[in-house]
């Protein structure tokens, strides 16, 4: 069961229709880049982070549920991630897996209940 990763916890204080463009993106222990895209659907809510140098020319797609607090007035977005286990994710290119399912569950799994690749439950 990994949809529920998809969307924004009720804490996080994720106002539907807010353009997110652009704000930081801190994880547990430092930044981690800029978001790049993203979508507020229900049940389809993530972010597309450019992490720039962190990892040279990489993004990454992080589920809503694992952002925790988004800040409009610093412009910055927390995630309950570190930046290792947000580096061990399985591996993200825009083109090939924005829309592709089976790379959604793989990364539901990772980011969700049960978490097998290094990440944790929630």
């Amino acid at each position: 069961m990994t949809e529920n990763v998809w969307s924004y916890q009720p804490t996080a204080g994720h106002l539907a229709g807010t353009d997110l463009t652009g704000y930081k993106v801190e994880a547990a222990d430092g930044s981690i880049g800029k978001v790049d895209k993203h979508s507020d659907e229900v049940g389809d809510a993530y972010l597309v982070v450019d992490t720039g140098v962190w990892i040279f020319g990489k993004e990454v797609l992080l589920p809503a549920r694992t952002v925790t607090t988004i800040d409009p007035e610093e412009r910055k977005i927390f995630v309950d991630r570190t930046k290792e286990q947000i580096k061990n994710a399985p591996e993200f290119h825009r083109d090939k897996h924005l829309g592709d399912t089976g790379y959604r569950e793989e990364l539901g799994t990772y980011y969700g209940t049960g978490a097998p690749f290094g990440g944790r439950p929630f």
